[in-house]
């Protein structure tokens, strides 16, 4: 049976992702910084919870050590993401941004996945089909955010497309270092969630999809990919 361990699983797209591959027949570990909303939404869902903040070194350590001694890992889905915003629901600008918002939103979104990836390596190493699924955004398109025509262009924010693009990154270097694990970045779409103030135009359930879709990859499937639910994106 696959082993998936999902990061900021208790809500959102992370609890969708869940509950498909809890369906789907895998063992699913939700990853929740909130041990009670975490083990709620596990119980729910039919999962089992991990405590995991990746922001917090012993706590990722802490849950290698859980999932280790339950059997190992298959699939790690690096979900756990932030978006600063201002009081009215607004995103910093060029104007406006400042280091600090810049370091919050890498906390999490670019030194979370690495310090995520880093731990639990060497129990993907183990798994005979090991699959790394890192979520990012269609903002993280260079080739997009510069094309004026591109309804991407519009964003004005700088912190999290930064923090993507760094992510995708990680993706294609991870992918090349690691080449019999299969490691892509997907893009889930304008997905209403907490993390935008709830202002996105489609449901968990579509945003999820292409997650659930690469968590469940082959040997022979993609690796070093950045992809959406219909293909491959310009990086």
């Amino acid at each position: 049976m696959t082993t998936t361990l999902i990061t900021g699983a208790n809500k959102g797209l992370g609890r969708e992702t869940a509950r498909r591959l809890v369906a789907a027949g895998h063992t699913v570990y939700v990853g929740a910084r909130d041990a009670e909303r975490g083990r709620r939404a596990a119980e729910e869902l039919g999962a089992r919870f991990v405590q995991l903040d990746v922001t917090d070194d012993a706590s990722v350590e802490a849950a290698v050590q859980t999932v280790e001694a339950a059997g190992g890992l298959d699939v790690l889905i690096n979900n756990a993401g932030i978006e600063t915003r201002t009081d009215d629901n607004s995103v910093p600008v060029a104007e406006t941004v400042t280091a600090d918002h810049m370091r919050i939103t890498f906390e999490t979104n670019v030194f979370g996945v690495v310090r995520v990836l880093h731990a639990f390596l060497p129990l993907l190493r183990r798994s005979a089909a090991p699959v790394v699924v890192n979520v990012s955004s269609g903002l993280a398109s260079l080739t997009n955010l510069s094309d004026p025509a591109h309804p991407a262009h519009f964003y004005p924010g700088v912190a999290y497309p930064t923090s993507k693009a760094a992510v995708n990154m990680l993706t294609v270097q991870f992918a090349k270092a690691f080449p019999d694990i299969r490691i892509n970045s997907v893009e889930p779409g304008f997905t209403k969630t907490d993390l935008n103030g709830n202002t996105g135009t489609q449901s968990v359930e579509q945003g999820a999809e292409v997650i659930v879709r690469m968590a469940q990859i082959g040997p022979d499937g993609p690796t070093g990919g950045y992809f959406d639910v219909d293909g491959p994106l310009p990086w």
